[in-house]
């Protein structure tokens, strides 16, 4: 079966092919995404108009949308042209409001609203100088018509040009148009979970008759928001299998390098280090290629497990690659590394873009020999000059930099290289499943012994002086401390601005060389000398824009103050006071915030004091911002739902993930009755790249 079934052809036609649509509507539609049929039926309603008639306005209380038989009393035209028109009329309980309009031909309105006779009219009550009116009803019906009024009318989203009729009307249309497809969810689970056939759902969820029928865990959403999300996850399944049906090599090591690292190592590792190294083992002795998400939260030593990693592939007669996202970073890991390198008695070498002439030639040459065992570096370790003698593993560190496509790129470089990515950023579960589901996922959930826990206080910016004389008693101790300016708009010349301020005032409080400066316009090389002057303890403050956000380690920094932090996320506050706390003496975190704070960036602020572990903080910030917001919708390669909720769904994610794998194991091609039909949900749904991997598979 290689096109779509002709089943779906209705719902992939032109969108003015449905009632109501034409060429003007049609562009207004394409700003909420709408393009076809297809479209409209995934686009659900978001909430729930009551037009149940009342008998009285005594029994409600504007501003409120609300339904009421009527006598017509009067018509009052406005002295001046372009005044409203307002005609008075009486309830069933005699109390008397005004029904007004704008721009209303006189005639019409006598038309629809004739003096002394009885009509249902619904629309929104307000009270403008103390007497209630409703502007421009809604609906207006002669009595006879009454039952023609919906008792629920569903609220679409809407766009400039698009009005609550046309989303109705065009709904009306789609669902007239389903067709019957075969059921694509596992019949135990569908029965489990008590979900409607996917028919009905569509209609549920574009009927609702009740406030309950438009939340996310209502049965016919849920079932809804599952088909998207086991889709979803069938296309991560299939690329996973795609990147897995290379042939790999297998990698295993005899352990005696590893036994030698760990031997110099000062402290014993965690037992979440040692199962992740097992895990990567595992899978690098394996006939394919590794595809494994190496996830730990900030400080859980996750360096370690790679290095260990990347002995192995030295063991077994190859080279690894450990990718950075800065110059400053792959330094610090080569700095960081090279006492365990030593060690070892392996080769170690750093190469970054600010390698040139002759001493590039000679690290190009010594890979391609295999004199370079372990290269550390930036994307330039990827350029087209770069060839190694045998790459069996590649690193990444930092991977939210980098989506699926480019980890296939990565991947190509060494001949069948497996790929192992490292990230500091806690995800929570339903997010990775998202966004890493074609990957394994190991989990570092232990901190290291020896890692101090960090003190988090919140303090109104009005005391920044008492902050400034606090630095400088830490200073005079011989203590360093990180000084992290705001992130102000989208600006980076703002951003500088505010940085070179508060620069210049520490400077002017703690003395000359005392304070260094680093931000995102400087040159590199002088970033890394700013960076180099700190890490020495040279400069004792140093003052950052969040370009030390990611991975920079000073054991001697005990202090991190973050200025305005109401302006950050939550993981990345969570990122930068894990720049603290990794060396012997007691550390603090100051978050500076401006008063008044909103009650939302109050919470944020309050979960961060009170708790350390970077999943719980994930699994907050995801319930507060949102997905897309969570880690950037736009940059982070993580697909957007049109149905499916992340937030109040998120159980569903994991239970979909199962289910594709299960599926594709049982009938990789898909053939089954039940393949034949999630079939249809991958045209359905628009996963056209997955049904292109079976083809191929």
């Amino acid at each position: 079966m290689t096109g779509r079934p002709a089943a779906l052809f209705p719902l992939f036609a032109e969108v003015e092919t449905l009632p109501g649509i034409g060429a003007k509507t049609a562009k207004n539609l394409e700003n909420l995404g709408i393009t076809r049929p297809r479209d409209v039926l995934f686009t659900l309603p978001q909430a729930l108009v009551d037009r149940r008639p009342v008998a009285s306005l005594r029994e409600v209380v504007p501003p409120l949308i609300c339904t009421l038989k009527v006598e017509v009393i009067s018509h009052h035209a406005s002295r001046n042209r372009s005044g409203p028109t307002r005609v008075l009329v009486r309830d069933g309980d005699g109390v008397d409001f005004a029904l007004v309009f704008f721009h209303a031909r006189g005639d019409y309105l006598q038309k629809i609203l004739p003096v002394g006779e009885c009509r249902l009219v619904s629309g929104k009550l307000e009270l403008f100088d103390n007497t209630v009116q409703m502007v421009h009803p809604d609906h207006i019906l002669p009595l006879d018509e009454a039952d023609q009024l919906p008792r629920f009318e569903p609220v679409y989203p809407l766009t400039a040009g698009i009005t609550q009729k046309v989303m109705a009307k065009a709904s009306e249309g789609a669902l007239a148009r389903l067709p019957e497809l075969a059921e694509w969810i596992d019949p135990a689970l569908k029965v489990r979970e008590k979900w409607p056939d996917w028919a009905v759902a569509l209609r549920a969820a574009h009927r609702p008759e009740t406030q309950a029928d438009t939340v996310p865990m209502a049965p016919a959403r849920l079932r809804l928001a599952y088909d998207e999300l086991f889709a979803h996850q069938m296309t991560l399944a299939l690329a996973r299998r795609e990147a897995r049906h290379p042939k790999g090599r297998v990698t295993k090591g005899s352990g005696a390098l590893a036994r030698k690292v760990l031997a110099s190592l000062p402290f014993k590792p965690t037992g979440a280090q040692f199962r992740a190294s097992q895990e990567i083992a595992a899978d690098m002795a394996e006939p394919r290629r590794m595809n494994r998400l190496l996830q730990g939260d900030v400080g859980a030593g996750k360096t370690l497990v790679a290095f260990l990693a990347l002995m192995n592939a030295v063991e077994a007669g190859g080279q690894g690659v450990l990718m950075a996202p800065t110059e400053i970073l792959a330094r610090q890991h080569y700095e960081g590394l090279a006492d365990l390198a030593a060690a070892a008695g392996v080769h170690m070498a750093v190469l970054t873009g600010r390698d040139k002439g002759a001493e590039r030639a000679k690290k190009l040459a010594d890979l391609v020999e295999g004199r370079i065992q372990i290269l550390l570096g930036t994307h330039a370790v990827f350029q087209k000059d770069v060839f190694f003698q045998d790459l069996r593993l590649v690193i990444i560190d930092e991977q939210h930099r980098f989506g699926v496509n480019q980890r296939q790129e990565l991947g190509a470089k060494g001949d069948m290289a497996d790929v192992l990515v490292m990230t500091a950023t806690p995800i929570p579960r339903s997010l990775a499943l998202a966004q890493y589901g074609d990957m394994d996922v190991s989990l570092l959930d232990e901190k290291p012994p020896g890692r101090q826990p960090v003190q988090t206080a919140l303090v109104s910016t009005t005391r920044i002086s008492e902050v400034v004389e606090h630095l400088k008693k830490a200073v005079a101790e011989g203590r360093q401390a990180y000084w992290v300016c705001p992130l102000v708009e989208e600006s980076e010349r703002v951003d500088l601005a505010s940085a070179q301020e508060r620069f210049i005032a520490l400077r002017a409080a703690l003395g000359e060389g005392v304070v260094g400066l680093v931000h995102g316009q400087l040159p590199p090389s002088e970033k890394d000398a700013a960076m180099a002057d700190f890490v020495a303890g040279r400069t004792r403050v140093l003052v950052a824009t969040t370009v030390i956000e990611v991975g920079v380690n000073v054991p001697n920094a005990s202090i991190m103050v973050i200025e305005r932090a109401e302006t950050f996320g939550l993981a990345q506050l969570h990122q930068l006071r894990g720049r603290v706390g990794r060396g012997a003496a007691k550390s603090t975190c100051l978050m500076l915030y401006q008063a008044p704070l909103s009650e939302g960036g109050e919470r944020r602020l309050a979960i961060l004091r009170d708790s350390e572990d970077g999943f719980r903080i994930a699994e907050e910030d995801l319930a507060i911002r949102g997905a897309g917001d969570v880690i950037g919708t736009a940059q982070s390669g993580l697909p957007r739902f049109r149905i499916a909720d992340l937030e109040h769904q998120a159980g569903l994610m994991a239970l979909a993930q199962q289910d594709a794998r299960l599926l594709l194991e049982k009938d990789p091609g898909l053939e089954s009755p039940r393949g034949q039909a999630a079939r249809a949900l991958l045209w359905l749904t628009e996963q056209d790249r997955a049904i292109r991997l079976i083809e191929v598979g």
